[in-house]
């Protein structure tokens, strides 16, 4: 038998009780847009993010740290909060040393899901940041769980085609007995030579092209172009450098 860890892929938030989170090493993955945006505002030097589940709760912490507050739902911007989710928005010239305070419709409300259920540690992916997930994941030598955070609880192609991209270069160092895994692989090899014209038959970019935001989701689509890792700690995500 191997003593290799696990590795399994969970395609939607409403499947998360079906699985033993607990220890874990947890990569929450929205690649329209939020977990692109985190790795490029922490790339270009914001200080840290805090992801929050509420509006409510982003405005208040966002008055306590004198952050940059940001959220949308469904594409727009939510009132009462300064920026939205699109990675273009936080530069280095606007975000270096600065705290964004942000929640989304779906990657904040999975990271805090995964909280409850006492993961040993979170991280957050997406293809700008790709090379940093894979070989922190590698390193680590633990359990993981690949956790695509879909549209309200629904499947989403564009995070399962990363965890298909992740799993590509990681396979080796993994037990993958995980048929999510083996879908979530072989979509992403059946795709990865032509990503921008397969993406644009999904139903994210339909939704998210009604708002203008195409250059956005051929940004959160790029690879490594944000090559860090935001890595939860304190209730905020921080550039880990390793």
């Amino acid at each position: 038998m191997s003593n290799k860890p696990f590795l399994n892929t969970i395609i939607s938030p409403s499947l998360l009780d079906l699985y033993e989170i607990k220890e874990s090493l947890f990569v929450v993955i929205d690649v329209f847009r939020a977990t692109s945006t985190f790795a490029v505002a922490l790339y270009n030097g914001a200080k840290s993010i805090i992801p929050t589940d509420s509006v409510e709760e982003c405005i208040r912490i966002g008055q306590l740290t004198d952050g940059i507050t940001a959220g949308e739902r469904d594409g727009v911007i939510i009132e009462g909060l300064n920026h939205g989710n699109s990675p273009s928005e936080y530069p280095r010239d606007f975000i270096e040393n600065k705290t964004l305070v942000i929640t989304t419709t779906n990657g904040t409300k999975l990271l805090h899901q995964s909280l409850e259920k006492g993961v040993h540690q979170i991280i957050t992916g997406s293809f700008p940041n790709l090379n940093s997930v894979v070989r922190y994941i590698i390193q680590q030598n633990r359990n993981v769980y690949l956790a695509c955070a879909g549209w309200k609880n629904r499947f989403n192609i564009e995070d399962t085609l990363f965890a298909g991209a992740v799993i590509e270069q990681v396979r080796d160092h993994f037990t993958i007995q995980c048929d999510s895994s083996l879908m979530a692989e072989n979509l992403y090899l059946r795709h990865k030579n032509n990503l921008a014209n397969f993406i644009q038959k999904t139903t994210h970019w339909h939704r998210l092209s009604r708002y203008g935001l195409e250059n956005d989701m051929l940004t959160c689509i790029s690879l490594n172009i944000a090559d860090c890792l935001p890595f939860f700690q304190n209730d905020k995500l921080i550039k880990q450098n390793f």
